[in-house]
């Protein structure tokens, strides 16, 4: 069973999310929020495994209640709701920690897959959207001469794996790119994450902006 929590400061959107959630067998909506407040205190008592957040809410944002629920042990993954794919607000929200995004306006087979998918453990969401915010939002530092300070850490390989991720490919297409299999593409992908000290692929492609290791349109 997914427990999820919804946090929105729309009731109907709220009713409209658990309707849709709780038609199936191994999904059940364990709390509400109206705003970021809210949220906080209801995932302290109901310990769900997926929020629902949506960016824009009274008293606590979503942003910074994001940030406070994956400062505590055992955080639930969050997946931010928005309603225009280039807000600004959700790349800030990715860079909190949040394991991915989707549209308010999302198709119900995608919200269910959606919250499946964050739940174990795949965080990447509408990469081509992820990609294009990250993009948009993370400013480009000075060209870079070889590999990143940070990222030396890594394998040739791994850093191969690192540059797809950021184009936003799925494991099966970079095995393909790269002519291994999808179980390769998985071990390097946890090997990246356990060696940068990261919790999921979406911040690894943020890192991967950030330092200069992926250009913006390339």
């Amino acid at each position: 069973m997914i427990r999820v929590v919804v946090a929105d400061d729309q009731e109907l959107v709220r009713a409209g999310f658990r309707a849709i959630l709780e038609t199936q067998p191994d999904l059940r909506v364990v709390g509400e929020a109206g705003n970021g407040a809210q949220a906080v205190n209801v995932c302290a008592t109901t310990r769900p495994d997926v929020v629902l957040m949506d960016i824009r809410m009274p008293v606590l944002d979503g942003i910074t209640a994001t940030s406070t629920l994956l400062a505590r042990q055992s955080p639930p993954r969050v997946l931010v709701l928005t309603t225009f794919d280039l807000d600004e607000y959700v790349y800030a929200a990715l860079k909190a920690g949040a394991s991915g995004f989707l549209l308010k306006n999302a198709p119900r087979d995608q919200l269910l897959h959606a919250v499946r998918a964050v739940a174990a453990g795949d965080a990447l969401l509408a990469p081509t959207v992820t990609r294009r915010l990250i993009e948009s939002y993370v400013q480009a530092g000075a060209p870079t001469t070889g590999t990143p300070p940070p990222l030396r850490r890594l394998s040739p390989r791994e850093l191969d794996v690192l540059a797809e991720l950021a184009t936003g490919r799925s494991n099966v297409e970079i095995g393909r790119q790269l002519h291994v299999s999808e179980a390769t593409v998985k071990t390097h992908v946890a090997a990246i994450l356990t060696k940068l000290g990261l919790r999921d692929r979406t911040q690894a492609i943020v890192l991967a902006y950030e330092t200069g290791f992926v250009r913006p349109g390339r």
